[in-house]
């Protein structure tokens, strides 16, 4: 059990104590749980937001953004803020891209790029609870966390050293493909088939701007691409059930 606890501890805020450090081929099997993770995630948001009802509306979207910001410790949202201000000053150059990735100040572009995610996020949330469509909260941090599994599984990581190395040089990668297949047909019985395809397209995307102006993906942008894929399903599945 020792790699879920990994995992856990890496995605989340919640209280993980390991016992020692990790060996790289523990830290690789962690990966395998990403998506139970993310399911995890959508089990407790769906709960806080039975719990939340009779809220006001606003008030119950804000509380739910919250705490799904907070479950992941802005984990990813750090990752997409370093990646928009990379994406913005390299100006194409791959090379200082990747230095730029690397500052951990926030420019201007992270700012913008972060309230418009939250803002979204917000939006379709209280969308999505006026419509009381809100089993979709199951299912986006799987489909986030999922995509996690995938781009390691696709995509070269391209910063030699460190935690992201070690997850792609050791992720065992015919168990890996098995997951991602359960995943998606969970995924597909939440919450549709077109849901699935929403976020399968989104994926290609963001993978192709990756590998355009890396060659690959880093652990930056990664969590980029996570939040990025959250806020496209969210906002597509309010735009239909609106």
């Amino acid at each position: 059990m020792l790699p879920l606890w990994i995992a856990l501890q890496f995605l989340s805020s919640l209280p993980i104590r390991l016992p020692g450090m990790p060996q790289p081929q523990e830290l690789g099997r962690s990966l395998l749980f990403y998506p139970l993770v993310g399911l995890l995630f959508g089990l407790l948001l769906w709960a806080l937001n039975s719990v939340l009802t009779g809220t006001p509306l606003m008030l119950h979207a804000a509380l739910l953004l919250t705490a799904w910001v907070l479950l992941s410790g802005g984990l990813h949202l750090d990752g997409l803020a370093d990646s928009a201000d990379a994406w913005l000053g390299g100006f194409g150059d791959r090379e200082r891209t990747l230095t730029i990735m690397k500052d951990p100040r926030s420019g201007p572009i992270a700012v913008v790029t972060l309230v418009l995610v939250l803002l979204l996020k917000f939006c379709a949330l209280l969308a999505l609870i006026e419509q009381q469509h809100t089993a979709v909260l199951l299912i986006v941090p799987l489909i986030g966390r999922s995509a996690l599994l995938a781009v390691f599984l696709t995509t070269p990581y391209v910063r030699p050293g460190g935690l992201g190395q070690a997850l792609a040089d050791h992720l065992p990668r015919k168990a890996g493909w098995w997951v991602l297949g359960v995943s998606a047909l969970a995924s597909v019985a939440l919450a549709g088939f077109w849901v699935m395809v929403l976020a399968a397209s989104g994926f290609v995307w963001l993978r192709r701007v990756m590998i355009k102006r890396l060659g690959g993906t880093t652990g930056d942008t990664a969590g980029a691409l996570l939040e990025l894929l959250e806020v496209l399903v969210l906002v597509g599945v309010a735009l239909i059930v609106a």
